[in-house]
């Protein structure tokens, strides 16, 4: 069985919900599945001030363990149209496993979530992967074979390049059962392309 972490940065809980969906599809495929956020940057009390969800269960991932990973499945929120610096700033940790090239041939994945249908799920998600294609990742998305990205009927996040959810100008929405079944959808066939290349 596939070996997948789920990595997420979560600030008012939308990310957490997705990060939980996409653990289920990947556990619903056979892989063994750990959550964990990235450390959180800023100070507690402007965490409070600002309404964040502060009893998150997941616990704290560290740089050194992903090697341990066949996959990993990154969850950022947007934040202008770009990766929140939590991530960032966890991202940028890993030189050394470059250096040694430690996550080549591992599976990568991104989702993601906005305030708007437009407010820039896409190219958050594409701020990450140029990462993991410096890391060597294979870079998985969630294909069109997961016919929810393609409805009009109702308001949604997804696209090829990952699962996302429209979480509305005041944080108020939270993620759909479609954009949940997204993001089951993109952890189960992460899972199956990490056990196939893994051999196992």
């Amino acid at each position: 069985m596939a070996k997948v972490l789920v990595l997420y940065y979560s600030f008012y809980g939308h990310i957490e919900a997705m990060a939980q969906a996409v653990a289920e599809g990947a556990r619903e495929a056979g892989a063994e599945v750990a959550v964990k956020r990235v450390p959180e940057t800023l100070p507690a009390a402007v965490l409070e001030q600002a309404g964040a969800k502060l009893d998150q269960s997941a616990p704290v991932a560290s740089v050194d363990e992903l090697p341990e990973y066949d996959a990993i499945i990154f969850g950022s929120p947007t934040r202008f149209g770009s990766v929140v610096s939590q991530m960032r700033n966890f991202l940028e940790q890993t030189g050394g496993l470059w250096a040694q090239g430690k996550l080549i041939g591992k599976v990568g994945s991104v989702f993601t979530s906005a305030a708007t249908q437009h407010g820039g799920q896409e190219s958050t998600q594409l701020t990450i992967i140029p990462t993991l294609l410096h890391h060597g990742m294979v870079v998985v998305g969630l294909p069109y074979s997961c016919a929810d990205q393609m409805g009009i009927d109702e308001v949604n996040g997804g696209s090829p390049y990952g699962a996302s959810t429209v979480v509305g100008g005041q944080g108020e929405r939270m993620p759909s059962e479609k954009e949940l079944a997204m993001a089951r959808f993109q952890g189960r066939h992460v899972a199956e392309v990490a056990a196939k290349l893994a051999g196992r």
